[in-house]
């Protein structure tokens, strides 16, 4: 800012106060964040906010569990980001705000790593003892749960990380044995056999949770059923439709050998059709001239066409209701020669397909509960049961007995097995298929193999939704309820879940497994009905308190049942509990009755897909043993894309890792990405989207390292009070006012994109392009005890101050590395703080209003003086002095409002121009304008006098001063002050 005085030949740089500071530019994330993780280990910062925050508020974010299996990945990254955003904020609002993380390490996605570990070594888990097999499963969950602790800890979030919760604890089974067999006493828990997703690869059934949705090529088939000529009634059918055929489309023919009935709609209008020709290219179609085919008037044209059928004729309308058909095997095989009713179903539609819905109890919900409502017709038998664990026909099923609908193994698996085929071509053989195609649509797959699910009727266990109990209450009606009284963020998440939990079906809690905690009761062998004897479940749950999960298995039947029972006459369940019923325990052995916790949790964090899964299980493991939700709110994100909106896949190479960012640019970037997000949709991520997050921080940081080198060496005694500051530093207290109301408004709201949006405008837009570029001068050139720069410095201690704290729980490292460079100390740290309080003084609503008329009438000077420096008719804004027309006197108000009699001096001052002149009435032709701002005009003329050698500035009082003939008075007075301050004389 200052030359070298040719009058004088004095150098005045030295009496400039520039910023000091230690700060680096370069912030070496990579570098330092992990040995700021290691201060604040051995500090124990964690603890130590734990003791101070004794008796205050408590706030509890519960955990929700990830799979101890591999390494997180960018979706988990940002929910522990997002987690810890929450965690730090609330501490520092004044609460008491504990975190305790926690893994899931049951279930199939771990068993399903160790058999692979397995089937590489060319073994089979059924070669192995179950206690063995367990036993590497815990293991395999402990190894991962350390990889995955150093992980998270690595992004910077702090918490319970030495003693976190595991579903696989003893005590944590003890907790879930003891919380299943609630339910057993609520009497909500029963043995059913109804179609279940089934993994044949996996050989379990899944529950909605652990399914996932690709698309899949399906064949399709058109299959006729011979219409009977008597009706359920007994009566004959009209004679017209002698010979008739009813039709169906499935994607599923394997599913063929499981028919009990057809479905159709009392609403849907139905013709019977008469091929009069059929003909394709190649090869002789199915459909023959004089077939009587009935089919749903709106999709005959399109089951025309798929049969090849080119001329036909309508005979007459069809009312199915009570019409009985055949099934198409019962000409190859006695085994189904039974009577294939048509059934009034809601779940028919004419929107694709026939109109007509192929119904297999065995192989689909809606099939079972259209099939279990027709009691005429199966009278009470179990449903027939076609296909076994390992996804094959079961032997007794005629001519495909043993074939399999998914391959289970080798290279094919998960590709369609042999059953498909072999009953299409029974079909042809028995003269009733129509039609043959394929199509791709989404389908369910198991979420661990990847390979498709069928459904299967099995005997499973399950927890009762619609049975009253307590107080005449259903689960369903609680949860509904509890959904209700919950805050959701975003709102429409009530929608989502309310649906689910409206439609969903009973529970289904078991699992054919090996790896979790298993279903800890006894049946009896000849009635099925379940032993709840207090005494029994008290030895239950003392065994696995005392050993684990494997007491169950490893202990004999008798050591439980005691005296009372006889082992003969029980007989003790081996399946395993669904491992989100585990999870959904996690409120009862984490969080309630822990001292150090609060029930219930005030928030649920997680991702969307959770609606189905642990936001779910947690509510109705809840609702069906205390009543009402475990949480009081429940906030949910998005998933994490690739930067182009596409899922994230190794095979398109768009992965984006947490250490990958951490190790190139620093965790930092990542929480400061996931921060300026909208995280409640779908977010996306990639290098460019990185770079910019990576820009941004650099621009935070520059404005906090020009703070701390602006407030080098400051005092308590240089503060001022406000009373005695210029308008501008009271604006920006104001400002800090607003921005306090702001972040504390935010970080309750989980709103962080409003935290971070409202800081990096203040510090881009008020700080550096407007306040400090301003007050540049004044800290640089000032005298020290002048009460301009000292009330710049109070109001930049107090803007540092705020800033630290309220970017902490975003970018701990760097505002724990600012804080500590400003203030250095032994055991201090930015997280011990709170934000701090703001005075009430400082919110003046109508100094901002007449600042945002100011500031609008600088935005015309300052693009006036951009376009003189484009022109090259001025070098820098300080040899300007323009002249400001302003046709409203508003602007002249505001002006003498805040500096009264000195409007051109500070009009000067905030332009950053050597002199300015505002005056009033329409601006003359030429003036420089702004389409928004009509009622502005500008003309820069070129300041009058001498250029100040320390300032730059120029004006015609440079050299009053006889002892610094080449400066302004006000630099030489402080020139003057520097000289006696180091012992200099003039």
């Amino acid at each position: 800012m200052t030359d070298s005085s040719a009058e004088t030949g004095r150098d005045y740089r030295e009496t400039l106060f520039l910023p000091q500071t230690e700060f680096p530019m370069r912030a070496g994330l990579p570098k330092q964040e992990p040995l700021w993780l290691e201060r604040w280990a051995k500090l124990d910062i964690y603890g130590r906010l734990r003791a101070k925050a004794e008796g205050r508020p408590r706030f509890e974010l519960h955990d929700g569990p990830p799979y101890a299996n591999g390494h997180i990945h960018i979706g988990t990254a940002m929910n522990k980001i997002l987690k810890d955003f929450v965690v730090r904020s609330r501490q520092m609002l004044g609460h008491d705000a504990p975190y305790m993380p926690g893994w899931d390490c049951h279930g199939l996605p771990i068993e399903w790593k160790v058999e692979q570990n397995y089937r590489a070594k060319g073994r089979s888990k059924d070669d192995v003892p179950k206690r063995e097999f367990r036993a590497e499963c815990r293991a395999y969950a402990g190894e991962w749960l350390d990889v995955q602790r150093t992980e998270f800890q690595r992004l910077g979030v702090q918490g319970e990380w030495d003693s976190p919760y595991t579903t696989m604890a003893y005590a944590s089974e003890a907790a879930i044995v003891s919380e299943f067999l609630k339910f057993v006493d609520n009497g909500l828990v029963y043995r059913g056999s109804m179609p279940v997703m089934w993994s044949p690869v996996e050989q379990t059934a899944l529950a909605e949770a652990e399914v996932e949705y690709h698309d899949k090529v399906s064949t399709t088939i058109h299959v006729r059923f011979p219409l009977r000529g008597v009706k359920k009634d007994g009566s004959a059918i009209p004679g017209a439709l002698t010979g008739a055929h009813v039709v169906i489309w499935t994607t599923t023919p394997w599913t063929i050998p499981g028919n009990k009935a057809i479905c159709f709609s009392p609403t849907i209008s139905y013709g019977a059709y008469k091929v009069l020709a059929a003909d394709a290219e190649g090869f002789t179609p199915w459909a023959r001239p004089g077939d009587l085919l009935i089919v749903a008037d709106a999709l005959w044209e399109q089951t025309a066409a798929a049969g090849n059928i080119v001329k036909f004729e309508r005979v007459c309308d069809v009312d199915p209701d009570g019409f009985v058909c055949s099934h198409p095997f019962s000409r190859l095989d006695t085994y189904w020669d039974y009577p294939v009713p048509l059934l009034a179903g809601d779940h028919v539609t004419d929107e694709d397909g026939t109109g007509f819905v192929h119904t297999a109890p065995g192989h689909g919900a809606e099939d079972y509960i259209a099939w279990m409502g027709a009691k005429e017709w199966h009278r009470g038998e179990a449903i027939p049961h076609t296909v076994g664990e390992d996804g094959a026909f079961l032997p007794h099923i005629p001519r495909f007995a043993g074939l399999e609908i998914v391959r289970t193994s080798g290279k094919k698996t998960g590709q369609d097995g042999p059953a498909n085929g072999a009953v299409i071509e029974a079909l042809i053989e028995a003269g009733l298929l129509l039609a043959r195609g394929r199509m791709e649509h989404s389908y369910p797959h198991s979420w661990r193999s990847k390979a498709p699910v069928i459904f299967r009727n099995t005997p499973q266990w399950f927890v009762a939704m619609d049975k009253p109990f307590g107080d005449g209450k259903t689960l369903r009606e609680r949860a509904l309820a509890s959904i209700d009284a919950t805050d959701w963020t975003p709102k429409t998440a009530l929608n989502r879940i309310r649906a689910m939990v409206e439609g969903r079906p009973d529970w289904l809690i078991s699992r054919q497994r090996a790896w979790g905690v298993p279903l800890t009761i006894f049946v009896n062998s000849d009635t099925g009905d379940i032993l709840n004897d207090a005494a029994v479940n008290e030895r239950v749950r003392a065994a696995v308190a005392e050993e684990g999960a494997d007491a169950w298995f490893d202990r004999p039947a008798s050591e439980f049942l005691g005296d009372g029972y006889s082992p003969d006459e029980w007989e003790k369940v081996t399946d395993i509990l669904d491992v989100w019923f585990d999870s959904g325990c996690t409120h009862a052995f984490a969080i309630e009755n822990n001292p150090a916790h609060k029930w219930p949790a005030d928030v649920y964090l997680e991702g969307s897909d959770q609606h189905r899964g642990w936001f779910q299980s947690s509510l109705l493991e809840s609702c069906g043993t205390r009543g009402r939700a475990p949480y009081e709110a429940v906030v949910t994100h998005g998933f994490v894309m690739a930067e182009d909106g596409r899922k994230m896949s190794k095979s398109l190479g768009n992965v984006i890792a947490p250490d990958q960012v951490a190790n190139q640019y620093g965790a930092e970037i990542l929480r400061l990405w996931a921060s300026s997000q909208d995280f409640t949709a779908d977010l996306r991520i990639g290098d460019a989207i990185i770079g910019t997050s990576v820009d941004a921080y650099r621009k935070l940081r520059n404005t906090v390292r020009y703070l701390l080198g602006a407030l080098d060496g400051f005092e308590d005694a240089e503060r001022l009070p406000v009373a005695e500051m210029p308008s501008l530093e009271r604006w920006v207290l104001h400002r800090l006012s607003e921005l306090d109301a702001t972040v504390r408004e935010g970080y309750a709201a989980y709103d962080f994109k409003k935290v971070y949006g409202a800081l990096f405008n203040f510090c881009i837009v008020d700080l550096s392009a407007f306040y400090l570029d301003v007050r540049k001068d004044s800290l640089y050139c000032d005298r020290p005890d002048s009460v301009r720069r000292r009330a710049c410095r109070t109001v930049m201690d107090a803007i540092f101050d705020r800033l630290t704290a309220w970017l902490a729980p975003i970018l701990p490292f760097t505002m724990e590395e600012a804080w500590l460079s400003r203030f250095p100390s032994d055991d201090g740290s930015v997280h011990l703080r709170d934000f701090p309080e703001t005075p009430a003084e400082w919110r003046d609503t109508d100094r901002a209003a007449r600042w945002s008329v100011i500031r609008r009438l600088r935005r015309v000077v300052t693009g006036a003086l951009e376009v003189e420096r484009r022109e090259k008719r001025i070098g820098s804004s300080l040899e300007a002095a323009p002249v400001v027309h302003v046709a409203d006197p508003a602007y002249r108000a505001a002006m003498e409002a805040e500096a009264p009699g000195e409007v051109d001096d500070f009009l000067a001052e905030i332009a950053i121009t050597s002199a300015a002149q505002l005056v009033e009435g329409e601006a003359p032709s030429g003036a420089h304008c702004l389409e928004d701002v009509a009622d502005i005009g500008v003309v820069v003329n070129r300041a009058k006098g001498r250029k100040c050698a320390r300032s730059w500035k120029i004006s015609p009082d440079v050299g009053s001063d006889a002892r610094y003939p080449d400066v302004t008075a006000r630099d030489a007075d402080a020139v003057a002050w520097w000289d006696a301050q180091h012992g200099k004389g003039n």
